[in-house]
């Protein structure tokens, strides 16, 4: 039997700003909120656009990281695989699909603006031209869902 391929990626800008929240046993979960919109014309020759909405999650120190930078409306790019959870609730299955993130590139965007702003401020300014790469937990599988907090 042939081995499969789960990859995702996507390049959009942030809808919310990100959750950070952590596990029982302290790692970290960072929830982002990000809206991809692609134009496509139609059979009269319009164009239309259509956005998509998806949760993406990144676990560890790179979510702590990404947590302390990242804002509403930053563009990104998202690398990672589809992952789909099911739970019950009001005694009704109910299943939720994110997207695991295993390697995030900041793209610039609205963010840029407000970096120059910290910058002339005093703040430290942070590239936003960053890759972030596989970390050390790249490897490792997240916690089981015993270990998330509801």
């Amino acid at each position: 039997m042939a081995e499969g391929m789960n990859k995702v990626i996507l390049l959009g800008n942030l809808g919310a700003d990100p959750e950070l929240r952590s596990t029982n046993s302290g790692t970290a979960i960072l929830n982002i909120r990000l809206a991809t919109t692609e134009t496509y014309l139609d059979r009269n020759k319009d164009r239309q656009e259509r956005t998509e909405r998806h949760s993406v999650v990144v676990w560890g120190a790179r979510g702590e990281s990404l947590g302390r930078i990242l804002s509403k409306g930053d563009r990104i790019l998202v690398e990672g695989s589809n992952r789909t959870t099911s739970y019950e609730k009001d005694g009704d299955k109910r299943y939720k699909t994110e997207v695991v993130a295993s390697n995030i590139v900041l793209c610039g965007g609205k963010a840029t603006q407000e970096a120059g702003e910290r910058r002339d401020s005093g703040h430290r300014s942070v590239s936003r031209r960053q890759e972030l790469g596989p970390s050390d937990d790249a490897g490792v599988p997240p916690p089981g869902d015993d270990d998330i907090p509801f």
